[in-house]
């Protein structure tokens, strides 16, 4: 019989961790070795546990995100795996999830035993998908998305809550140039002219984090 599947838990939610944590006790086969209530946190303990996999969840409140983190603990060529387990299903957070390393993406709404299946092919290395991910990926792959920086991203997302562009300027604490450059080359990314437009088309494709 296989030793169970050493695994780090991080979520910014105390009591989303407590029931993670519950839910995987009970399958048997999987060792929660530490909990992170921070990207930072998840880092360090990825390098003092050696878990072999890292259950991670994007939206980390302050600090760095999921993303970042995932990044910095498969960096290490001897890390261990990271398997996403997030509400987020858009192409962006797909796409960067993916680019920093993670080795599957999970959704929140599976079934117990999908989780605890992913948690068992990540530590074998082998990429697993939620459905819904997996068709996303594959249309992405069809019909490549735009892709956006995260500056464009942020004002993209700023641009759908109705700010104008000094609006913009300030919250990023740049120049309404530097916005107005930003937004053409959103606009040709996204092949539109106008800013209705570009929220219209971000929202269709589900650019917007």
């Amino acid at each position: 019989m296989n030793p169970p599947v050493r695994l780090l838990v991080c979520d910014d939610h105390a009591v989303v961790r407590a029931g993670l944590l519950a839910l995987l006790a009970s399958a048997g086969d999987i060792d929660v070795v530490g909990e992170a209530g921070s990207g930072e946190e998840a880092v360090t303990l990825a390098a003092r546990l050696r878990p072999q996999v890292v259950l991670m969840d994007l939206q980390l409140g302050s600090g760095i995100d999921g993303v970042e983190a995932t990044k910095r603990i498969t960096a290490d060529p001897d890390g261990p795996y990271v398997l996403v387990l997030t509400t987020f299903d858009t192409d962006a957070d797909i796409t960067r999830a993916i680019d920093a390393g993670a080795t599957g993406y999970l959704l929140k709404a599976e079934r117990p035993e999908e989780l605890f299946a992913a948690v068992h092919a990540a530590a074998a290395g082998r990429t697993v998908l939620s459905p819904p991910v997996a068709s996303r990926v594959m249309a992405q792959m069809r019909a490549p998305a735009p892709r956006l920086t995260d500056r464009e991203q942020e004002i993209l997302a700023r641009l759908s809550e109705g700010l104008g562009n000094r609006e913009i300027a300030r919250a990023l604490f740049i120049s309404e140039a530097t916005v107005k450059t930003h937004l053409g080359r959103i606009y040709d990314k996204l092949g539109v002219d106008t800013r209705a437009g570009a929220v219209a088309t971000a929202k269709e494709r589900r650019l917007l984090r």
